[in-house]
């Protein structure tokens, strides 16, 4: 189940809960009681298989379709 996190205008307190995507945006009561909250944006970690020192990059070249690829004309 997802978390999300909370801040609570009234105290301060930033809190998470766990709930289903479709209470995502359902009202919070912070943990002591106040009702004037807010959902704050997640930073959402990625990793991937590249080393360290390696940067990915998209691959080069024609994109095709009529754009490039040749098949227009």
């Amino acid at each position: 189940m997802p978390r999300y996190d909370f801040r609570c205008r009234s105290c301060g307190a930033t809190f998470e809960l766990r709930r289903t995507m479709a209470q995502a945006n359902d009202p919070a009561v912070c943990p002591q009681g106040h009702e004037d909250t807010v959902k704050l944006l997640s930073a959402v970690a990625v990793t991937g298989g590249a080393s360290a020192g390696a940067a990915q990059q998209a691959p080069s070249g024609g994109g095709g379709g009529c754009c490039g690829g040749g098949c227009c004309g």
